[in-house]
């Protein structure tokens, strides 16, 4: 019998609804694989196993009783350990929120809990949200479950691992330069950083008002458009599934993004263009500003933004900071606050030139997530050492500059490199456009069925 694990969000739902399969079973088959993978991966922090076999099932209760909650009826998810849930302990992957329990839920939750989705706990992430890489000074690294030596990216490291492994059908990140798409680019799953401002941020852990945004990170594009459309209410996302890309146009940019690849990532990247110039998408050559420069106008608002945030805890509890992140927040100190104010107005200036630019010429931006293959684990802990600017800025290099735009992008797979790693394709569109890049993602998906593949983890018994 097939694992009930390794189904999509969509195909579980779809059993639950119409009684083909118990939620009990569903919450039963995550668990389990929880108990044996975790102890390896690290993506867990928290385990709620009796409560959510509780939840699964009332929600079988109510199928019997002819009640269907919504969407997500008795699908079984789990979420960065950011998200405020009243009266649950919310650590943010710092001792310094430890024992923090918050009075109210997060819109966000309210609205999956209202769908019917059953929460299995809470899952490891970099030490508040600032790390590309998925270690934690305090909580120890989360393991890719493709291959353990390896980064799961960050900082939504713990989301990402839990739904490559099929310990979640689904679960929600955070993304202030890359924190969705990094997870899911290499772990081999489905990330979205939606438009800027377009999902709620109350009960959200703050990082940096002008770029924090939730998003969803899944098994496949149909799975995120789910997700994203329960958290934003937007009836659209799911619009472009099932339609095929006939007629659309994918722009890949003269510069900065394919510069300098990996070997294996442009030919990952050539087989994804290969798939879907067989399903009728068009490519054309579009003509960007230089996107170099916006990692750096990132960091000049991101960083002074984070350190106001944290600036009581620097003076009071500087010890209880791992030495990357007390490192960067002390960055942001230092930021003048001419030079931050006039790289948030920047922003506005160069996003016109996005849109009034290559937007007219495609539908969406075709580039990887990110330059090199999965780096190693100990390629990439550097700590507060004089390699973490460069480590940094290499793992977000690609992600970052989005961020600063504020525009939507979507992670989806490509293929694998020959270790047997995930290699990631970007979508980059232009403001509200989820639905066109989920649109694509679903097609190249369908054609070229990556969604069977399941990690190794299976053999970590």
């Amino acid at each position: 019998m097939t694992d009930p694990a390794t189904l999509t969000l969509t195909e579980a739902a779809r059993a639950v609804r119409d009684g083909a399969l118990r939620a009990e079973a569903l919450a039963d088959a995550c668990l389990d694989r929880v108990a044996r993978l975790n102890p390896t991966l690290n993506a867990f922090l928290s385990v709620e196993a009796e409560e959510a076999l509780a939840a699964a099932r009332r929600a079988d209760a109510e199928i019997r009783a002819g009640r269907l909650r919504g969407p997500l009826h008795g699908v079984p998810l789990a979420h960065k350990d950011m998200f405020h849930r009243a009266g649950k302990p919310c650590t943010c992957g710092s001792p310094i929120r430890r024992g923090f329990r918050p009075e109210r839920t997060a819109t966000v939750l309210e609205r999956l809990d209202a769908a019917g989705a059953v929460t299995l706990g809470t899952l490891h992430m970099a030490e508040f949200a600032m790390g590309p890489t998925g270690h934690n000074a305090h909580l120890g690294r989360c393991r890719n479950p493709w291959d353990p030596d390896r980064i799961t990216g960050g900082s939504s490291s713990g989301s990402g691992a839990a739904v490559a492994a099929r310990l979640a059908f689904g679960s929600l990140g955070s993304d202030t330069g890359g924190s969705v798409r990094l997870p899911a680019a290499l772990c081999g799953v489905v990330g979205l950083k939606p438009t800027q401002g377009a999902t709620p941020m109350d009960g959200v852990m703050p990082l940096s008002e002008s770029l924090d945004c939730v998003g969803p990170l899944a098994r496949s594009a149909e799975d995120a458009a789910t997700l994203f459309s329960l958290i934003t209410g937007r009836t659209d996302a799911a619009e472009g599934i099932g339609q095929g890309v006939e007629g659309l146009r994918l722009g890949i940019p003269n510069r900065f993004y394919c510069d300098g690849l990996d070997p294996a990532v442009a030919a990952a990247l050539e087989q994804a263009r290969a798939v879907l110039e067989r399903a009728g998408a068009r490519f054309v050559e579009v003509d960007i500003p230089d996107h170099e420069p916006y990692g750096d106008l990132a960091n000049l608002v991101f960083t002074p933004e984070a350190a106001a945030i944290h600036a009581p805890w620097l003076r009071e509890r500087p010890q209880d900071y791992g030495p990357q992140v007390r490192a960067r927040l002390l960055q942001g100190l230092m930021v003048p606050a001419a030079t931050y104010l006039q790289a948030k107005q920047l922003r506005a200036l160069h996003l016109r030139a996005m849109i009034d630019g290559p937007f007219t010429q495609c539908d969406a931006l075709f580039v990887p997530a990110l330059r090199s293959r999965v780096p190693t684990a100990a390629q990439t802990d550097v700590g507060a050492g004089p390699a973490m600017a460069a480590v940094v800025a290499g793992v977000a290099a690609l992600t970052r500059p989005v961020s600063y735009l504020g525009l939507p992008a979507l992670v989806t797979p490509a293929g694998f490199d020959p270790d047997g790693m995930p290699v990631a394709l970007q979508l980059i569109g232009r403001p509200h456009a989820e639905a066109t890049l989920l649109r694509i993602a679903d097609a190249h998906e369908r054609a070229a069925g990556w969604l069977r593949r399941v990690p190794k983890t299976q053999v970590f018994s």
